[in-house]
């Protein structure tokens, strides 16, 4: 008999509004401890929003979320506090601090969450650059003198920087040429088989889908429409749903040609 699957994150109910613009009503889903979900939607139907819902930068109108257990709507600051230091967010592009170099960027933290050492500190992040594919020389480099790949791995140290249990990925690929999205792909699924993360992946990237997501979910109609393998996807009688997974670019990845 199967075991029931770890939903570490659960969200029922969830309304976000923006003045009388309502993003999702009803919206449940689960991301299960382990695993990489894709999120993928046509546009606004709100999937970096859903994001920042979960981690606490929108506020929903109505519904819950839950972080290993603990309902982040009504925890208090304290509490909040502790369960945010087992997730990282990697926001587009990277979103790093332009006027510090990537080694205090993924400090940053370190800094705001813990009592480390500067040497600490130092040794921490660069072993973490590392992680991520970048060169020692990249330590002491300005987000303006790297390149969008260099600077999405710097983004993706940053987020790994308090060694979390989930990690957050807001468009990862978005802005790279094939070779580079393909790299940064395998780079994400070996940092996630190696480490043991849960990683929350916003995409419109079929490639990506397709190389390392075990599970899809699609938002449509403002909520979670369907949930399941890229397999289940193609099985999928839904106007948007059926374009995207048997479209050309569908048809072009190799995907959409079956079922």
């Amino acid at each position: 008999m199967a075991q029931p699957r770890d939903a570490i994150i659960e969200v029922r109910g969830l309304r976000t509004q923006f003045g009388s613009h309502v993003v999702h009503e009803g919206l449940d889903l689960d991301v299960y401890r382990g695993e990489v979900l894709g999120v993928v939607g046509g546009s606004g139907t709100g999937k970096s929003v859903l994001l920042r819902a979960i981690v606490g930068l929108v506020q929903p109108a109505a519904g819950h979320v839950s972080v290993f257990g603990t309902d982040m709507l009504r925890a208090s600051e304290e509490t909040r506090q502790k369960i945010e230091q087992r997730w990282g967010v990697m926001f587009q592009d990277g979103a790093l601090f332009s006027s510090l170099t990537v080694r205090e960027n993924v400090e940053v933290p370190m800094r705001e969450q813990t009592d480390l050492a500067p040497a600490t500190r130092r040794a921490l992040a660069e072993l973490k650059i590392s992680m991520v594919g970048l060169p020692p020389i990249a330590c002491d480099k300005y987000p303006s003198e790297l390149s969008g790949g260099m600077r999405k791995r710097a983004g993706l140290a940053r987020a790994l920087a308090l060694d979390p249990e989930i990690v957050f990925l807001d468009e990862p690929t978005a802005g790279l040429d094939p070779i580079g999205a393909s790299a940064f792909d395998a780079l994400i699924k070996k940092l996630q088989t190696t480490l043991g993360l849960t990683v929350f992946l916003v995409t419109h990237d079929l490639d990506t889908l397709h190389a390392i997501c075990d599970r899809i979910a699609v938002l449509a109609e403002k909520r979670v429409f369907v949930t399941g393998t890229m397999t289940d996807m193609l099985q999928v009688d839904q106007p948007w749903v059926h374009e995207y997974f048997h479209g050309p670019r569908a048809r072009a990845s190799g995907i959409g040609t079956k079922g």
